[in-house]
């Protein structure tokens, strides 16, 4: 017997950790489960300190990626939806599959489910790959006899994800690339133009025009202290970061993005978003309201939401529902709450949490177009304006050279 380590979620979404004596791994899940358990994680007790720690941080199993795992669960979804058993669907997968870690990781998943095991209980056994939310839903379908249709709606919850943030990131691309270039093209002018002609204005012993002595502070400024500023900047990141590991920093931070104009929106909108599709998602496959929201809660990267998540589960165990106490928070869109809220009154909450999930998706794509709208010329207008003013200084001194000459 070995001691192993876990992490279990129970029904009501509570997390619990700790230690059992087990002859394997898979005892342990096991075990977890007869307790009504989903576990989560379970790996041996290494014992032994901070370096201990470190090095099973550091040297541990690397996971797949968020991508990696949605194509999966696709090819999953088609094979098992074509009549094919589970041992062969995994077996075409690993055959077929061009990266080495898929082929490794889901060779072990196989080989536990072929030793026994459920293939929750084998996700589990990988969590670096496979996240709570995806255990819940193929332990909810392997109960329910409908792994076929679950590993679809993974399938669309994770495409759909996938689909949104690649839609933020990809809109946000030339915005980033023009500030970027707007601050290197006057970074140029300010270090390597410039300099050009100062020796020139000093030779001529004439009085500059104040925007152009401007213009030459600045210069001298950004050439002596460029290294400075990077440095202060890099650590100011830095700091910010650490602070933010404090919940009430994170907390307020969170808060303060949300009313953010037009960024707060698509904040709200992608959150809205993500909420309801997992949440639509987990309760079409049987899985409880208290837990479904424990579940969802942790897809959320906003401190605010997910507190507001947690005070309506709260809530909702006391009978209070979960729309009213959602809308107290003032966290979400006042459209996702009346729509949940119509979704528990007709007892349609999974299909309508869905629908809710569509609306704010393609609401938080116009949000991005909106945004990206705002944004380019704004940078542009900015640009121009600097270089006008860099250009127009030059042009001043220039000129007051010619009338003292002429």
């Amino acid at each position: 017997m070995a001691a192993f380590r876990y992490v279990a979620v129970d029904s009501a979404g509570a997390l619990h950790r700790g230690q059992m004596e087990a002859a394997s791994e898979a005892r342990v899940i096991e075990s977890l489960q007869r307790q009504g358990f989903i576990p989560l994680k379970a790996e041996p007790d290494a014992g032994g300190g901070w370096a201990s720690r470190f090095f099973r941080l550091e040297i541990g199993r690397p996971g797949l990626s968020r991508a990696d795992v949605a194509d999966i669960t696709r090819e999953l979804a088609t094979m098992l939806g074509a009549g094919q058993n589970l041992d062969a669907a995994l077996r075409f997968l690993i055959e077929t599959a061009d990266n080495p870690r898929i082929v490794k990781i889901m060779g072990r998943v196989r080989e536990k489910v072929r030793g026994g095991s459920s293939l929750a209980a084998a996700l589990t056994a990988e969590p670096r790959s496979f996240t709570r939310l995806y255990v819940s839903l193929v332990q909810a379908g392997e109960a329910g006899g409908n792994l076929s249709d679950t590993f679809e709606r993974l399938a669309t919850l994770l495409e759909q994800q996938r689909k949104l943030a690649a839609t933020v990131q990809s809109a946000m691309i030339y915005p980033v690339l023009l500030v970027i270039t707007a601050i290197g093209s006057i970074t140029l002018l300010l270090t390597k133009v410039l300099p050009q002609f100062v020796p020139l204005f000093e030779e001529s012993g004439a009085a500059l025009p104040r925007p152009t002595r401007i213009l030459i502070a600045l210069g001298d400024i950004t050439s002596a202290a460029g290294p400075w500023v990077l440095l202060i900047l890099l650590l100011t990141g830095l700091a910010a970061r650490q602070a933010l590991k404090d919940r009430r920093v994170r907390r307020w931070t969170d808060g303060a993005v949300l009313h953010l104009p037009v960024a707060g929106n698509l904040i709200r909108q992608t959150l809205a978003a993500r909420f309801s599709r997992t949440l639509g998602t987990l309760l079409l496959n049987g899985v409880p309201l208290i837990a479904a929201l424990g579940i969802a809660k942790e897809t959320l990267s906003n401190l605010a939401a997910a507190e507001a998540v947690d005070w309506t589960i709260g809530r909702a165990r006391s009978g209070a529902g979960m729309a009213r106490p959602l809308s107290e928070r003032g966290i979400f869109p006042p459209r996702m709450i009346h729509l949940l809220r119509l979704g528990e009154e007709t007892a349609q909450l999974g299909p309508m949490a869905l629908k809710t999930a569509e609306i704010h998706e393609e609401q938080a794509r116009v949000a991005v177009q909106r945004l990206v709208s705002l944004l380019v010329p704004a940078i542009t207008i900015v640009m121009g304006a600097a270089v006008a003013f860099i250009v127009g200084s030059l042009l001043a001194a220039m000129l007051s050279l010619n009338d003292l000459a002429g």
